[in-house]
């Protein structure tokens, strides 16, 4: 068993590798490739069971991208998300990415209990459901699935979700939404939902789950949507409450 002095010893060898590692990556673009651990390793003067904690700790926070049998590259940055009542296409365009996806699957069918319930509706009421793979600069960024019953918007079509926003098309039919209420909670990638984004099976994301409502109340749309965890952090923007 490893002394006090040495624990410290290998805590603060590993925090000088993370800090050599982090001026190294200062002057490397998102997909380059880190060196061989080996060579890494030796040019670092440190061992190369130290250098992999110090990599664990960037790929945890989400600077470094492992790949299997490929090795370690620089990750892309990821998005700050704003817990806005925005759609996922004014989102992205408000930061200067190019919004896209495609429509995975498009259903209708009886709401059922479960959706029945977040949407207010009878469970025999038909509903669409409308799965979708959301792109940001043509790369993975969430899989969302929408319910919404098919009586608001009746002459709905695949094609019409194409590459365009759903609240747009909300707002073309006269729906104006006025409120929502939305939950976030880690989860982990199912493998359907990994082959879809392209990565690994239980690699680590979001889960939201929103319901918007116009201005009775009524509930508009029941969306799910699974963002990958290693392109997203979420933002809050905090405020004392009035007089305070």
């Amino acid at each position: 068993m490893p002394s006090g002095g040495e624990a410290r010893s290998g805590s603060t060898k590993r925090q000088a590798v993370r800090r050599e590692l982090l001026a190294m990556l200062d002057g490397m673009e998102a997909g380059d490739a880190l060196p061989p651990e080996r060579r890494l390793a030796g040019e670092l003067g440190v061992s190369r069971p130290t250098l992999r904690q110090a990599i664990d700790g960037l790929v945890a926070d989400g600077l470094l991208d492992r790949r299997h049998g490929s090795g370690t590259y620089v990750a892309e940055p990821r998005i700050a998300v704003s817990l806005t009542m925005t759609s996922f296409t004014e989102d992205m365009l408000r930061r200067g990415m190019k919004p896209g996806g495609r429509v995975l699957s498009f259903r209708t069918g009886t709401a059922g209990a479960r959706i029945g319930r977040r949407l207010a509706l009878p469970p025999e009421e038909e509903v669409f459901t409308i799965r979708r793979l959301r792109l940001a600069d043509g790369a993975t960024m969430a899989i969302e699935t929408l319910y919404l019953a098919r009586a608001l918007m009746p002459g709905l079509r695949r094609h019409d979700l194409e590459g365009q926003s759903f609240y747009d098309l909300l707002r073309g039919a006269g729906v104006v939404i006025a409120s929502g209420t939305e939950t976030i909670e880690p989860t982990v990638t199912t493998p359907e939902e990994a082959a879809e984004l392209g990565v690994p099976v239980h690699t680590p994301a979001f889960l939201f789950e929103r319901i918007t409502r116009d201005a009775g109340g009524r509930p508009l749309e029941y969306v799910r949507s699974v963002y990958r965890g290693d392109r997203y952090r979420l933002e809050l923007d905090l405020r004392p409450p009035p007089g305070k």
